[in-house]
């Protein structure tokens, strides 16, 4: 198998160092260049083609934005960004200019506590390789351009609310532009709670929230513990956690746990799917879209046999096809969208 070819991209000559030595520790990965800033990137770029490059986005003479809408332009590549946490409103302006993932960095200092991010590091620039060009490019016209359309909501009074009282989304590498895509469309008199589990690390959540919040109709914010579940409302999984819900005399409510050193996948899908789907039976629908691995497979199956609703993003705009598709495999997937018609089947089988 071809090493993956990685271009390490920041203003810090330590990190430069240190994530290129973490690269290099791994037999699949080369580390063909180095930049301090976006110039330097495509000046690399211009001369030879790395598979992947990981970019952090506060550096001087042309910024991590600036570089990455001319690589989207120009010659799409998979992104990993490395930010800081305090920058977490950029990461996220970062993944809908056309980045495909990101780690925050343990510290706002250079420090040797980023060998803490090695495996993590590692596993996302061999998934971001995985991104055909062609893909992240459509993507990125569809951010944007704001191609993606649904049909206009019909008025309140035409409509009545369906059986469905609760949607569950899961999403994990590409999915906080596709979890704002749906969320952003959904009309302000939404009958049914949603609950979204995004694998995403603590402390970027509460901003991830907060983004959804300013763009949609409905109240969004990060879920805690004992809060009850109410319709029209969004809960995000604080990063880090995990998210259940349980009935309780005062209705359904949030369970947070906390992370196992044993878990894979963080927040759950499974667990927060499973759980929904024992809490409102068949008045569920579950939403699976883009991300590596199997989370959200046992979710889904979990809701198909209460006899809820399941939709899979199709592989036509999943970032990475592997969560929808190892549900798709298992059988328990009702439909298989391409994320722009997604939100309308969320509305018409919650309103109708």
């Amino acid at each position: 198998m071809d090493r993956i070819k990685v271009l390490v991209v920041d203003d810090s000559a330590f990190y430069r160092q240190t994530i290129a030595g973490i690269l290099k520790s791994s037999d699949r990965m080369e580390v063909v260049g180095t930049a301090s800033n976006g110039g330097e990137a495509i000046r690399f770029i211009t001369r030879s083609c790395p598979d992947v490059i990981t970019l952090d986005l506060e550096m001087p003479m042309m910024d991590g934005f600036t570089f990455l809408r001319w690589l989207m332009t120009n010659k799409p590549l998979p992104v990993v960004v490395i930010s800081s946490r305090s920058e977490s409103n950029n990461v996220f302006k970062a993944l809908e200019w056309g980045a495909v993932d990101f780690i925050a960095k343990p510290t706002q200092r250079a420090s040797l506590e980023i060998m803490k991010i090695q495996t993590e590091l590692v596993a996302k620039v061999e998934t971001a390789a995985t991104i055909s060009t062609s893909k992240l490019y459509r993507a990125y016209l569809s951010q944007t351009q704001k191609t993606e359309s649904v049909m206009p909501p019909a008025p309140a009074a035409d409509r009545t609310p369906g059986l469905l009282e609760a949607v569950a989304i899961g999403a994990s590498t590409g999915g906080p532009p596709a979890v704002q895509s749906i969320i952003t469309q959904l009309p302000k008199d939404f009958p049914a709670a949603v609950v979204v589990a995004q694998h995403m690390p603590s402390g970027f959540t509460l901003h991830f929230a907060e983004r959804l919040a300013k763009a949609s109709r409905l109240p969004v914010r990060e879920g805690s513990h004992g809060e009850r579940v109410e319709a029209g409302q969004v809960y995000i999984c604080p990063g880090g956690q995990h998210m259940q819900l349980r009935s309780s005399r005062n209705g359904v409510v949030i369970e947070l746990k906390p992370k196992n050193n044993s878990d894979k996948y963080t927040p759950s899908v499974d667990r927060m799917m499973i759980s929904t789907a024992e809490v409102y039976g068949n008045r569920v629908l579950g939403v699976l879209l883009t991300g590596m691995g199997s989370d959200g497979k046992l979710g889904m199956q979990a809701i198909k046999k209460k006899g809820g609703g399941t939709i899979a993003e199709s592989e036509e705009t999943s970032v990475v096809f592997g969560m929808p598709k190892e549900a798709i495999s298992l059988g328990v997937v009702d439909k298989i969208l391409p994320l722009y018609e997604i939100p309308s089947e969320v509305i018409r089988r919650c309103l109708s």
